[in-house]
């Protein structure tokens, strides 16, 4: 049986390792061209986009792939979306695998919002000091908010901030600690934090740091997620295959 495991984050990672030991199933592990500091999984891998829907299901075909996995970011919308179109047309199921998403606790004092410009709306009129943790893609939602401080954390150097005249960015990649974030929210004076739920433990201390200084968190809440089979875990997944390549072997084999 072959499979195509759209990657980049953690859980498409170990997907692989689990299927590295599996005998009968072949797959092959996808990044996007924009991940850097690739390290080689344990099972074949290709690098770069598609080319749209079209370029996706013409992969699927030609590759006589039997199930598509999308183990992408929650927040990445459009490989999703063509995720779920390509595998439709090519008729074959879609499974997605996903880090469950944080929930509120104790303590926390969360401010939810949909969209990047709903967050920035939610930061309100009067100027504060933000702790922007939303990725580099979709800082350009807060140029209507202006008048605010941001402290910018990005993986990847965001570009020019032209229309954010009072930021600061610095790069860092999780995991984090929460006393290392609550050490940044206290030199840097923030008032709020606006994050995505992108869930796991790697980007998790922030929401700890905030809750033990009190700190509001705008969060935004994640797209919804494909009509297909959806799982949090690899095993889980492993399992889906397994069945499935029972359900495709010939009978009386």
């Amino acid at each position: 049986m072959r499979v195509l495991i759209l990657g980049g984050t953690s859980e498409a990672s170990k997907l692989a390792e689990l299927l590295a030991a599996e005998t009968g199933i072949m797959a092959v592990l996808s990044y996007a061209g924009r991940t850097t500091a690739l390290r080689a999984p344990p099972i074949p891998y290709r690098t770069g986009g598609f080319g749209g829907i079209e370029g996706l299901e013409h992969y699927l075909r030609s590759g006589r792939i039997d199930v598509l996995v999308d183990a992408t970011h929650p927040f990445a919308e459009q490989i999703s979306r063509h995720a779920q179109a390509a595998a439709a047309r090519a008729g074959i199921p879609l499974v997605v695998l996903s880090r469950p998403p944080w929930v509120p606790e104790a303590g926390d004092r969360w401010i939810e919002a949909s969209t990047m410009a709903e967050a920035a709306r939610a930061l309100g009129e009067a100027p504060k000091r933000v702790f922007l943790t939303i990725g580099r893609l979709q800082i350009s939602a807060f140029a209507a908010a202006p008048q605010h401080y941001y402290l910018i954390r990005t993986i990847e150097p965001p570009g020019p901030l032209q229309d954010l005249p009072r930021a600061k960015v610095i790069q860092g990649r999780g995991p984090f600690e929460a006393s290392a974030e609550a050490e940044i929210l206290r030199a840097e004076s923030i008032d709020v934090i606006v994050t995505k739920n992108s869930g796991g433990e790697a980007a998790y201390a922030k929401i700890l740091a905030a809750r033990q200084l009190g700190l509001p968190v705008i969060m935004v809440a994640r797209p919804q997620e494909a009509a297909a089979a959806a799982f949090h875990d690899p095993a889980d997944v492993l399992d889906f295959l397994c069945r499935h390549k029972t359900a495709l072997a010939p009978r009386g084999v």
